[in-house]
Formats: structure tokens, sequence, C-alpha cells
């Protein structure tokens, strides 16, 4: 069973410590997206242990379709298989099954469905889900749920809702028989539930209280970030966050922006996870102190500086601004692993800022700093066709 400790709160950041089998997390959190158990971007098991990462998050469906999670189990599990010895949290599936909206069918039982690699016919349900996590032996498994549109009608939404509760239940005994098995690899794994409701307030709030009363290992918040505006984010986080337990951690799944997560901890939410950073870095666009950069724009072809003055990422302490963006105009795939490692490095380090200014007991004077010098520079318009 793992151990939250609650070290202190700032208004409603909290700062706390998560100890699981695989070490101990230092909350608030981001959780670095290693979909097919790799960072995309040529980023390595020990570039991640560079850039001060201490969760990675690997995608339980990708995995299954490919290379196959009873492989993975073979090999030892996800730890030994990626040589990571730090945590790991496996996604249910349930989002990309769901994204797959014209090559699936949802009943009671699961979720049948279509490789998107292959065209193979899948099943996935709340006792698959947990079963396909349990041989990758992740760190943390995320329950099996639906995540219905932000933009779906409160009918729809409702029985949505119920269904994922009884499918929470399932997972639950599920992982419970799992960890008691002799082949199961990792007998320690944890269990989060996660909140869904789209936009409707007493949704969420009745959902929050169900999910609270099974006493999980965490809880998530799920179904945002996918269509609603940042004030409908920020608003239905006011209303979950305290209808979920403050001794355990709270989690909004895919979000987001450096801004985004500034104005979550100050909700209430200590993990996170996004791909904005691989997925920008990939094509040329760097966070930075000051805003976010486009490589492309033709007024860095000669600049001698650093992505950002004073980081101390490998990209930062070695490279030019000019010599990454001619790498990353050449289709030189080391452009976008740089760009890659600089951002994740950034968000890992803001992270750790964030740690300290709840200790410090100065968080919104931090926040408030922040927001303001990434609004100094606005994002970038390429002045030339985007080449990656």
């Amino acid at each position: 069973m793992a151990v939250y400790n609650l070290l202190k709160k700032d208004g409603n950041a909290k700062r706390a410590e998560f100890q699981t089998v695989h070490g101990t997390i230092q909350t608030p959190v981001f959780m670095n997206v290693g979909t097919a158990a790799a960072i995309k971007g040529a980023v390595s098991t020990e570039d991640l242990e560079g850039i001060k990462t201490q969760v990675e998050l690997s995608n339980t469906y990708h995995l299954h379709v490919r290379p196959g999670d009873k492989l993975i189990h073979e090999m030892g599990g996800l730890h030994k298989f990626m040589s990571w010895n730090r945590p790991i949290l496996t996604d249910s599936g349930g989002f990309q099954v769901f994204s797959l909206a014209g090559l699936r069918k949802i009943k009671e039982e699961g979720v049948y469905f279509h490789s998107h690699v292959d065209g193979r016919k899948i099943f996935m349900g709340p006792e698959e889900s947990m079963q396909i996590q349990s041989n990758l032996a992740s760190t943390i498994a995320m329950a099996f749920d639906e995540c219905p549109s932000s933009v779906a009608n409160r009918n729809y939404v409702q029985n949505s809702v119920d269904r994922t509760f009884r499918w929470l239940k399932r997972c639950k005994a599920e992982l419970e028989r799992l960890n008691t098995l002799e082949t199961t690899i990792n007998k320690e794994q944890l269990l989060f539930g996660i909140n869904q409701g789209a936009i409707y307030d007493d949704i969420r709030i009745r959902h929050a209280k169900q999910i609270s009363e099974l006493e999980l290992d965490g809880y998530a918040i799920g179904g945002l970030a996918v269509g609603e505006t940042h004030e409908e984010m920020y608003h239905i986080l006011e209303t979950v966050v305290p209808n979920l337990p403050e001794e355990k951690p709270t989690y909004l799944m895919g979000v987001g922006t450096p801004a985004n997560i500034l104005e979550a901890v100050d909700r209430g939410v200590d993990f996170f996870d996004c791909v904005y950073p691989s997925r920008n870095g990939r094509h040329g666009h760097v966070y930075t102190n000051q805003g976010k950069l486009n490589l492309f724009n033709r007024k860095y072809e000669k600049d001698p500086k650093p992505l950002e003055e004073g980081c101390q990422c490998p990209a930062c302490q070695r490279y030019s601004r000019a010599y990454i963006r001619h790498l990353l105009k050449a289709k030189e795939m080391l452009g976008m692993r740089l760009c890659v490692l600089h951002n994740l490095y950034f968000y890992n380090t803001m992270m750790e800022e964030i740690r300290a200014a709840i200790d410090a007991g100065r968080y919104q004077s931090y926040k408030e700093e922040k927001l303001y010098g990434m609004k100094s520079l606005q994002e970038e318009k390429s002045d030339a066709k985007r080449s990656i």
C-alpha cells in the first residue's frame, strides 16, 4: 500500500510525498509521457534520469497491441523491459479506445473495437484492462472508464458515468485478485479511479463522492482538455477537488500547458501528464520562462544564444538556437531530440519550482510571476513552412 504524506498546504496548493514500491514521488509532479515505453523524439531512459523525470507514463492500449503485454510480462515487466527503475503509471486504455469512435462498440461488459494497427478485433473491459496493466507491472494502474465528450448531452453523460462507476468496482476487485497471484510481478500495484461527468457539476460531484468511498490509492479527474474552455476546466476543478480525499493524490489527466498546470496546482491538483512538451518539441516549439519560441522563425537563423539563458538542460548547455534550427530544417532527428529534452527539462524544473514555492508559503506570488514572465513573449508564427 502506498503512503501519501501531505507535507504542506499553501491555499489549496498541496505539497506531498507519495511513497510507492518503485520509489517516492515528490508532488506536485509532471509525468513524462512515453506512449510505447519510450518518449517520442529519441529520448532514452538514461536521458530521463538526467532531466529530473520522476514518473514515466505509458499507454496500456498501445503496449497491448504492440509488442503485447504478455511479451512484456515474459521480459520481466515494463520496468525491466525499458530499463527504468523509478515509478511508472499506465493509463487504462480507455481514452484510446473511446477515441476510436468509428471502430468501437460499448457494452456493459466492456468495449469491442478494432486495432488501429492491423484492424484485428479486440475486446477490453475492466478485467482485461487490469490484467494487461498487471502484466506490464506498472507502479500505478488506472481504472478502465469511458471518457464522454464534453459536449455530450446530459442523459448520455449520466449513463456513461454510472457505467464507469460499475466498471471501477470491477477493476478494484480484479486488481486485488491479481495482486495475490504468484505469477504477478508487482503485487503492490496501485489503483487510481477516474472522475468523469463532462461539464455537469452535479454529475461530477456525485461521482467524486461515489469513487471516494472505495478508498482507492489515488483519484484522477478525466474528460477535461477535450474541447471545453480553460475557464470551464478550472471551474470543474474547483467543483470536484473538494469532493475528493485530500489525503490522497489528485491527478488531472492529459493537462496541459504550463499555465494550465500552474492554475490546477492552485486548485489542489498534484499529478499531471501531457504530450505537449514532447509533441511541440518535435515541431520546433520550445518553452522558456519568457514564453514559447518557434525555432522555424528566420530570426533564429544566426542566433548564437542557447534556447534559454541559464537553462541546465543538455541542449542549452552546448548548442545554439541557430544550430538547432538548422537541424530541424534539415530534418535531422537530433534537432527534435534536443528540443524534446529541453521541453521536458523545462516542465520538470517548473515542478521543482512549484514544490519549493509551496514549501516557502509563496505559491501565489510564484504563480503570478511565472505567468507574467511567460506572457512577455507571445507564441510566434513561423515565417517558413513547417518541415516536420
